[in-house]
């Protein structure tokens, strides 16, 4: 009788009932209906409140982020985070952002397909929900320096080889910071007072400059090739034996030897080892033929003559 009274099904009474079993009947009538009709109201209200959706999306996000690898932790998205963040997905680089701030978030993370995690960077646990062990790189934008310096101790820590860079707002805090262990340290301030001095005394070579692009999609990029993938691990060459110029129209402004050495607008008997950088110039089609064509010198090796 329960079963049939829940259920609404409306058939007859199995027996007839007592006073009491009448009585019993009515109050679960009347409590069935109740709860059916608060559940819809609660369902109602999650979805016009865009709250099943909102879940969805998070667990979609949590479940990306789980996934990622190779990728850039970018620690705040101020002016200058959300600037490396335009530099870096022009790269085509994986981005994963931590942002405390939920107005920040509402305005410029969630209405695009960015990665990101509402949290405290500064919170190691937060680090690694954000893959730092499997991360290539950390940038640290915040706007404190010791909230910086806290999160690139953290990430260090965390994982040894990743590539950590820091924003900083003093020398004292850029030293401290290259003492645990940042690989780079930005001062905005001063490279923005520096640009404006050159625009002062330099104004047409700033503009030149400015033609230049690093990031892969203007007439003119500026490349950065590491040697080691493209010649292996114990080939030597000059850059005379692959006639780069020649063949594929890029030009090689500058060389980055393993100890660290850069070589500005380098001779064509420069000897190219591995570990080496090269930073070259050229289209995006020059570039893609100077990679095939260091990749098909790695397979055939040049013989030098004699």
């Amino acid at each position: 009788m329960t079963v049939i009274t829940v259920s609404t099904v409306g058939f007859g009474e199995v027996h007839t009932l007592s006073p009491a079993g009448q009585w019993f009947t009515a109050f679960l009538i009347i409590a069935s209906f109740g709860t059916f009709a608060y559940g819809l109201t609660l369902l109602t209200q999650v979805l016009i409140s865009g709250e099943l959706v909102a879940d969805l999306k998070r667990r979609n996000l949590n479940r990306s982020i789980s996934k990622i690898e190779n990728h850039v932790i970018l620690c705040g998205f101020g002016r200058n985070g959300r600037r490396a963040l335009q530099k870096l997905i022009a790269y085509g680089q994986d981005v994963l952002v931590i942002e405390s701030d939920p107005q920040i978030i509402e305005q410029y993370l969630k209405p695009f397909d960015v990665l990101y995690l509402e949290a405290d960077a500064t919170d190691e646990d937060t680090l690694k929900q954000a893959g730092v062990e499997r991360a290539r790189a950390l940038v640290s934008t915040l706007s404190k320096d010791a909230d910086n310096l806290f999160v690139v101790i953290s990430a260090r820590s965390l994982s040894p080889k990743i590539r950590l860079i820091s924003r900083a707002s003093s020398e004292s805090t850029e030293r401290k910071l290259r003492a645990v262990g940042v690989d780079s340290v930005v001062m905005p301030e001063g490279v923005g007072g520096g640009h404006m001095a050159s625009l002062v005394m330099n104004p047409d070579i700033v503009e030149f400059l400015e033609h230049l692009s690093v990031e892969g999609s203007s007439d003119s990029n500026l490349e950065e090739i590491e040697l080691s993938d493209l010649l292996g691990e114990s080939r030597s060459c000059t850059l005379n034996e692959l006639h780069i110029r020649q063949r594929t129209g890029c030009t090689i402004i500058g060389i980055k030897n393993p100890e660290g050495q850069y070589f500005i607008n380098p001779s064509s008997e420069e000897i190219l080892r591995p570990n080496s950088r090269l930073f070259v110039l050229g289209n995006a089609e020059q570039i893609k033929a100077l990679n095939d064509l260091l990749r098909e010198q790695n397979a055939n090796p040049i013989q030098k003559n004699t």
